[in-house]
């Protein structure tokens, strides 16, 4: 009889369930082992790679897929150079597992404290970007977490070869091979399947467009760690330097035009705009920015400026086109960010300390910037080494999500016989 999709999708929960188990006591050295093995075996695995890639790609022209994807699924000498790179530096990253924090003794004589632990099984959700496999796979690993991988069907031949290399790596270091399983059916309800299993899977990470993530979420019946918009703010405040102010917010904007913590809406002070907006339009201009600006902004600006609606201040262009607003206080941008942002990453431009300080305070965002640009918001830019997405969550992880991230504490007790009275 033919295995259902239900049952296929049950028969790898259970065995991540029981790889899980194994992990969570793995050494590091085995964990590190495994990730170094990984690593060599997609250097040699080059020519494999190229070829499985070819076939998604052959397929993603044949079916129309747009260029911007086409590219994000291509595993180019340089991404497969990263994915090997990437597998290398997780090793070298300092293993939570284990660690034991705040011990104290307490009235009664018993020692407490906590202890950091994997999650257990994490299913992952991605669309497009096969090297997102090694990432997750490697910082699940070095966590101590087995994880089920379910990439988009466009990248269903790289992310196979992919996994082939992951399982050598597993084999090399002795640890069971449903350590890091890829999905293999392009079935839709696989994903069905994995965010309805809380008896096999802890947590789900989708990555991906809105409508993915805003599925998995409400559909889900296990925890989700997630972010569903990246609509970033810089406040140019009155007492902004006007030399940090104007690298600041370019580089918010122009850096990358798509990632998820690139700049969305500009606010300036009316008292400072005459002096640094004129500036900034023309670094836009000839950075082919499209300019959408309130009343003020347009009245200042000139011709060039279209009129903003109200569903730009809210929108996540992920494109070269930015919407500006004038206020005339810290209390009216504050209000307008938690008004109209996704918390995810806002910062404020300010030579003032109370200034900041309430903005750090009142902002109510994953990530909250004085004198920086938003697109610092990342995982390895904050020293985690890696991540594996960004949390607009208020529970368990928010913000980049790296190693910590993927693991939960523990209350310890020390005793020597004590008993409670």
């Amino acid at each position: 009889m033919t295995e259902t999709v239900h049952d296929y999708m049950t028969r790898l929960g259970q065995a991540a369930r029981e790889a899980s188990r194994i992990l969570a006591r793995a050494s590091t050295a085995r964990k590190n082992q495994a990730l170094l093995a990984a690593a060599n075996a997609l250097d040699a695995a080059r020519a494999e790679l190229a070829a499985a890639n070819e076939k998604d790609l052959a397929n993603g022209r044949a079916s129309g897929l747009e260029p911007a994807m086409l590219d994000r699924l291509a595993l180019t000498p340089k991404v497969i150079d990263g994915m090997i790179e990437g597998l290398r530096q997780v090793a070298t990253l300092p293993d939570p597992i284990g660690a034991i924090r705040d011990m104290r003794y307490l009235p009664s004589g018993i020692q407490v404290g906590k202890m950091r632990v994997p999650l257990g099984v994490i299913g992952i959700i991605y669309e497009s970007r096969p090297n997102v496999t090694i990432d997750a796979a490697s910082l699940c690993l070095k966590s101590g977490n087995a994880t089920i991988l379910r990439g988009g069907s466009e990248a269903i031949h790289s992310n196979q070869a992919i996994a082939r290399c992951i399982q050598q790596g597993l084999a090399e270091a002795d640890l069971p091979a449903a350590s890091v399983q890829v999905v293999e059916t392009t079935d839709r309800a696989a994903v069905g399947a994995m965010i309805t299993m809380p008896e096999y899977v802890d947590v789900i990470v989708p990555r991906g467009g809105k409508g993915l993530i805003e599925r998995v979420s409400r559909d889900a019946r296990v925890p989700v760690i997630k972010h569903l918009d990246g609509v970033c703010h810089v406040y140019i405040d009155a007492a902004a330097d006007l030399g940090k102010a104007v690298r600041i917010a370019d580089n918010a904007k122009t850096q990358r035009f798509s990632p998820c913590n690139t700049m969305e809406t500009l606010l300036v002070h009316g008292a400072i705009a005459p002096r640094v907006l004129p500036p900034l339009a023309a670094i836009y201009r000839d950075k082919g920015v499209e300019l959408r600006g309130c009343s003020r902004t347009r009245e200042l600006l000139g011709g060039e400026v279209l009129e903003a609606g109200e569903q730009d201040w809210s929108a996540e262009y992920n494109a070269p086109i930015l919407a500006i607003r004038l206020v005339d206080s810290l209390d009216e941008a504050i209000a307008h960010i938690n008004h109209y942002g996704s918390q995810h990453t806002d910062a404020i431009v300010t030579e003032n300390f109370s200034d900041a300080r309430r903005f750090l305070t009142e902002v109510d965002s994953s990530s909250v910037m004085v004198n920086a640009s938003t697109r610092f918001a990342d995982g390895f830019e904050y020293g985690l080494g890696a991540e594996i997405g960004i949390s607009t969550d208020k529970l368990h992880a928010r913000g980049p999500v790296g190693l910590e991230g993927l693991t939960s504490e523990k209350y310890v007790v020390y005793g020597d016989g004590h008993i409670r009275t």
